[in-house]
């Protein structure tokens, strides 16, 4: 059938990135906007660490993780929340709820209101992208692995991270195409992979090793 003869169009992005006007300066005020802000400002203080860093990996990754180490010295609480697997997720919804049933606890049970110095506030800030294509078109399998290295980290980003979880896709862009052009094996390779344990930089690598 012709439609299997389809390419994979790489795809890239770019980011604005905006303030809400909303901060926090303890967990009652963190949970209260949590639940209220907008999906893109869970993805983004999730993930935009991911795409900042490329040899080095931070201690944490999730800003919410990070406020609440540095800011409230909460070191319990921010272990917990940077141990939150984002890959068990499908949704932003998911992901939201997983991280207000986190804080909760000790929002609630600490029994004092810890609150930041003035300063070290929590800015809410949330992403805009801009989707558009790369100019890289692979017209098979192995087109698709030659070009592989060749590919931003930014358009690596978007079909692991963007396409996933802020789109609301079952897998990444890569496995779902391979697996659509009849390489299940190598589909599900990549989909054991785990993007959240290495850089973009790693994780280009260890895909385009897997290739034939």
């Amino acid at each position: 059938m012709t439609h299997n003869l389809a390419p994979f169009a790489f795809h890239t992005e770019r980011r604005l990135v905006v303030l809400t006007g909303r901060k926090a300066r303890n967990l009652e005020e963190l949970l209260a906007h949590l639940g209220e802000v907008s999906g893109s400002s869970i993805f983004y203080h999730t993930h935009h660490q991911y795409l900042a860093h490329h040899f080095e990996t931070p201690v944490f990754h999730s800003d919410f993780s990070r406020w609440a180490s540095l800011a409230l010295l909460e070191e319990a609480l921010a272990e917990k929340l940077a141990a939150i697997d984002l890959l068990a997720f499908s949704s932003i919804r998911q992901l939201r709820e997983a991280i207000i049933a986190t804080i909760g606890p000790y929002a609630k049970g600490n029994g004092r209101r810890q609150e930041c110095m003035p300063g070290q506030e929590f800015h809410f800030s949330e992403s805009k992208s801009f989707v558009m294509p790369s100019g890289i078109v692979a017209a098979d399998i192995p087109d698709f692995f030659a070009k592989l290295p060749g590919v931003a980290n930014t358009s690596i980003y978007f079909h692991f991270f963007e396409a996933r979880l802020r789109l609301g896709r079952e897998t990444n862009d890569f496995s779902a195409w391979l697996a659509y052009r009849g390489a299940e094996d190598l589909a599900r390779a990549i989909d054991r992979l785990n993007p959240y344990r290495m850089s973009l930089d790693e994780l280009r690598d260890r895909i385009a090793r897997l290739g034939p």
